[in-house]
């Protein structure tokens, strides 16, 4: 049976908050007064009062009705007050906004103890409560616009008298919410990434739960807002929901519980037929086109549309879900995930990600709970029709031909291609696979998304370099594995027993020499996939010589760079900005961005001692991480070059230096000279070809070759790149 109360008319709009939880001496306006401290308001004169029966309002009680000096009270009709209800200045205005005209007033509404600012345009607003409407505000059409007064905005907070069960939780990377975090206005992908990660650390997760309780208070009676210069049209519910300024909702179903923060340089929108309950919406953010989402962040820039559906789900800054499913996952920014029939289920993807039509990645039920996980590194590219077992874990920059994979994956090669060989019932995995065959995908991927980094607030420094610190060590890792893997395929040929020492030795003095007996064996890895079918390693001697490309080609760039920024002019000068010890460190993707794993175990440790007490002294531990990343990363890419040539500081010289300078150059005109064949090939290929009559109609289609402008920029920067070399060449000689 619905409970149906009754109370006399003349309390509609009072007692907003709950004599119980009203403190002490305070009325139950002292929050929203706090919301909005102005006292410019005054009382109707019995004039104005007159104007407004005429022109239809009605109110139980007008001294509760106040209005700002200049207000034309012509302007307000057939409307209805209940409670304090204020009003700002309105003037013989209309307002347009992207075609949109209507004039400034309140027209045929029913208003419910609400503030009012200037020049705001109200018409046909069903039922309006509890709402605080700043300046030029224009609110259409809408059915129901209330807030509660225990209101949480979509922050994972409880208030005074609610219990815990009615606590908000993203259920993050896991379906049995055993990853679960309280989401917060602010919420940094690394916040959630650490949050959901230690699990074991009870005590890191009691601090996480206080720094967020210390975010908010648990006082009912907070008013919803709306920001300056905001457009709501035609919109059905909007219930307990905080709004930016110069935020743009229209034609949407539903809004319940969230915060939508808007700014003038950041301006978020809602469009048709969206449904979004217990949410955060970041700066800049957009939602379109029947959007379902429950439980979910959604990272500045970001945007959802075309009935995409987000639950319980952290979507990172700079990213696109359109059409498809995401469930349970943890997204780093700069993520794309297109077309109507593909999947994502408690997954961690960290970031820079496609996932392409058909993609199913959610097959988690391989044990007897949902509680399987996947994890993947920067850059991950599964291909159409893809279908994953969790668990399954993969190395930055995985691509994953077209297939459905039986077994779960645990793939340690970087930039590999893997391939499921249904035929000779093998797993194919090409390490360097993007080098080969594909440079002009990952060095353009590079560039747009540097460029589509929107953010206003770059609290955390996002790496989008496919060479880092982390995919870096990934090489080293991956260089010993090929070299493990090759030894003991030419030791089981020749049927020689030996341990797993004389196998790396064996393959590196194979690989090193580019022995020819490498293309005649049979190169397989173990612990890649949960199978007993082999899984063929191929092109393991062009991959292992990339690899060492790659890590002299990074080491070097990063010491250019640090001359650049730093303006150094001599060696002697470079190696004062280096660090006394030079070491490769272990780095970690902490939400996108990189930080070396003792300066983030300083910080778990600094929470647990209470030398860090809030998440405001977590995002300025990130801010400093980022300030000092460019010394890091130099930092470590000189201990990479010093791993790689086997060397250490007595041997960097000048010389040496010198040496780099030209390796370097020589890696840049590789990459440029792969960047344009591998998009050449598009032009080359018949049946890419056969669908035009002529060269002609080729190129206006697709474009010349010629004209490509990623290319002409690669080009370009090429050409400035060797006057850059010859010079540091002559300066450091």
């Amino acid at each position: 049976m619905n409970i149906i109360k009754k109370h006399p008319i003349k309390n509609m709009g009072y007692n907003f908050i709950p004599k119980e939880y009203l403190p002490e001496g305070k009325d139950e306006y002292y929050l929203r007064f706090q919301q909005n401290p102005a006292t410019d308001y005054r009382p109707l004169s019995a004039a104005e009062i007159t104007v407004l029966k005429s022109n239809g309002n009605r109110c139980n009680n007008w001294e509760d009705v106040l209005v700002r000096d200049g207000i034309d009270i012509h302007l307000i009709e057939r409307c209805t007050f209940y409670g304090l209800v204020r009003i700002g200045k309105l003037e013989p205005l209309f307002l347009e906004f992207s075609e949109f005209r209507t004039a400034v007033g309140l027209y045929n509404c029913l208003i419910v103890s609400c503030d009012i600012g200037n020049n705001v345009v109200l018409k046909n607003v069903r039922f309006l409560s509890y709402y605080i409407i700043e300046d030029d505000v224009i609110i259409a059409n809408v059915n129901e616009m209330s807030c509660t007064s225990h209101t949480k905005f979509g922050n994972g907070i409880i208030k005074e008298g609610e219990t815990e069960d009615v606590r908000i939780w993203l259920e993050l990377c896991n379906e049995n919410g055993g990853r679960k975090v309280m989401p917060f206005d602010g919420m940094l992908p690394a916040d959630a990434w650490m949050w959901s990660k230690y699990r074991g650390d009870k005590e890191l997760m009691e601090a996480f739960k206080r720094f967020t309780g210390q975010l908010f208070d648990s006082k009912r009676g907070y008013y919803g807002t709306v920001g300056r210069r905001t457009v709501i049209k035609n919109t059905q519910i909007i219930k307990d929901v905080k709004i930016g300024s110069d935020a743009y909702i229209k034609g949407a179903n539903k809004l319940k519980n969230l915060t939508i923060n808007s700014s003038a340089d950041a301006k978020s929108q809602i469009g048709e037929g969206c449904e979004m309950v217990n949410g955060i919406m970041g700066y800049g953010s957009r939602s379109f086109y029947g959007v379902k989402a429950v439980r979910f962040i959604l990272g500045s820039f970001s945007q959802l549309k075309y009935g995409a559906r987000l639950i319980n789900s952290y979507l990172g800054d700079n990213s696109t879900i359109s059409c498809c499913e995401v469930l349970n996952s943890l997204i780093f920014p700069a993520h794309e995930q297109h077309h109507n029939n593909s999947f994502l289920c408690a997954s961690l993807v960290m970031g820079q990600s496609n996932i392409a039509a058909g993609a199913t990645i959610g097959s988690n039920h391989n044990s007897r709970g949902p509680d399987g996980e996947l994890q993947a590194g920067r850059g991950f590219w599964p291909g159409l029709c893809v279908s994953l077992k969790h668990n399954s874990k993969f190395a930055s920059y995985t691509m994953l031909a077209k297939g459905d994979y039986p077994a779960e994956l645990n793939i340690l090669l970087p930039f590999s291609l893997v391939s499921n060989d249904v035929h000779n019932d093998k797993l194919v995995i090409m390490p360097a696979y993007w080098m080969l065959h594909n440079m002009y995908a990952i060095a353009r991927n590079e560039q747009k998304f540097r460029a589509r980094d929107n953010r206003i607030q770059k609290t955390q420094l996002l790496e989008y370099d496919f060479l880092a610190p982390d995919t870096i060590n990934e090489i080293f890792s991956a260089l010993h594995l090929l070299k493990l893997f090759t030894g003991k395929a030419f030791y089981q040929k020749n049927k020689m027993h030996g341990s797993d020492e004389d196998f790396v030795q064996k393959g590196e003095s194979l690989l090193e020499n580019e022995s020819p007996s490498v293309a005649q064996l049979d190169i397989v890895a173990d612990g890649f996939e949960n199978s007993q079918r082999p899984v063929q390693i191929v092109k393991v001697q062009q991959a292992y010589h990339i690899y060492k490309k790659l890590i002299v080609f990074y080491g070097t760039s990063q010491i250019i760079r640090l001359i650049d920024n730093q303006h150094i002019t001599s060696f002697e000068a470079l190696m004062t900005q280096l660090s006394a010890a030079i070491k490769r460190k272990s780095w970690m993707n902490i939400g996108g961005q990189l930080i070396p794993e003792e300066d983030f175990n300083d910080l778990i440790k600094d929470i647990k001692e209470v030398k860090i007490i809030g998440w405001h002294d977590v995002h300025n531990f990130y801010a400093r991480e980022s300030a000092a990343y460019l010394i890091n990363k130099a930092n470590h890419a000189i201990a990479s070059l010093f791993d790689i040539y086997k060397i250490d500081k007595k041997d960097f010289t000048p010389e040496f230096l010198i040496h780099l300078f030209s390796e370097f150059l020589a890696t840049k005109e590789w990459m440029v000279k792969n960047i344009v064949e591998s998009k050449a090939k598009d032009y080359k290929n018949p049946f890419r070809k056969m669908v035009y009559d002529s060269a002609e109609e080729m190129e206006n289609v697709v474009g010349r070759l010629e004209d490509n402008p990623f290319i002409n920029e690669q080009t370009k920067e090429l050409s400035e790149i060797k006057q850059k070399v010859a010079a540091l060449i002559t300066a450091f000689s």
